[in-house]
């Protein structure tokens, strides 16, 4: 339990700012939760960089996953698998230790998506995918922290996000049944990481004062989600555009 190891005289709040106005929790405690949170996501990243990096450069895997019957078979299990895991993760998110197992699982599933997407996009697209991601994540982090310090919230933006993602889907299914060309995924990349930016903006703000502390798994799996969808909507603009 978060706040376990925490020095006494903290109970009172001393020597941790106040995250935004009228805070009646503990601030050191929710900066405890705070980074636990972006530990956990740490790794998922890191977890991610290593698996898309072995499937890329390790060419059998993507020929084989795209050529081969079972190997196509298994493509499509790989992409399914996630929404399989998620349900289970999500209902298990609080009990220990099989939140960590499944969020294994789930990004491991997602890694090797985000792998054999990387392994048919030229080398520079992925380059400027990354680095743009790392710039807007860390830019809309600080500026969220910054914001709800001063007294903003964010939660109005739920419905609104939650609209736009359904319009995204189902231009992503249009797109895959009646492909519209290149500007069509342009627009479709734009669109997804304008949307996945403001779910930066407002899983951190829930990850600030919204979230209980037994939900670190879930909030580290949402702003998972939204990194790489992020990058993912990046790189198929970038891809579209070459």
């Amino acid at each position: 339990m978060i706040g376990k190891n925490v020095v006494p005289d903290l109970e009172s709040g001393k020597g941790a700012k106040m995250l935004y106005p009228s805070m009646q929790e503990n601030p050191e405690l929710r900066w405890s939760f705070i980074r636990k949170i972006y530990s956990i996501l740490t790794f998922q990243l890191f977890f991610t960089a290593i698996v898309a990096s072995v499937v890329v450069f390790v060419k059998p895997i993507s020929q084989f996953l795209t050529t081969t019957t079972l190997g196509f078979a298994l493509y499509i299990v790989v992409l399914i698998f996630p929404f399989l895991v998620l349900c289970p993760l999500y209902i298990y998110r609080d009990r220990h230790p099989v939140n960590y197992f499944l969020l294994i699982i789930f990004t491991l599933a997602i890694s090797l998506t985000v792998g054999l997407v990387c392994a048919f996009t030229q080398w520079k697209a992925i380059l400027e995918a990354v680095i743009l991601t790392a710039v807007v994540v860390v830019s809309l982090t600080l500026y969220t922290f910054w914001a709800v310090r001063r007294g903003t919230d964010f939660n109005f933006l739920g419905p609104f996000l939650f609209s736009a993602l359904i319009i995204l889907i189902v231009f992503g299914l249009i797109q895959i049944f009646f492909p519209l060309g290149k500007l069509s995924q342009m627009i479709y990349g734009g669109l997804g990481a304008i949307i996945f930016s403001a779910y930066i903006i407002y899983d951190t703000n829930k990850l600030i004062n919204k979230y209980s502390y037994d939900e670190y798994i879930w909030a580290a799996v949402s702003l998972y989600l939204d990194v790489i969808n992020l990058f993912l909507s990046l790189l198929t603009l970038f891809r579209a555009s070459k």
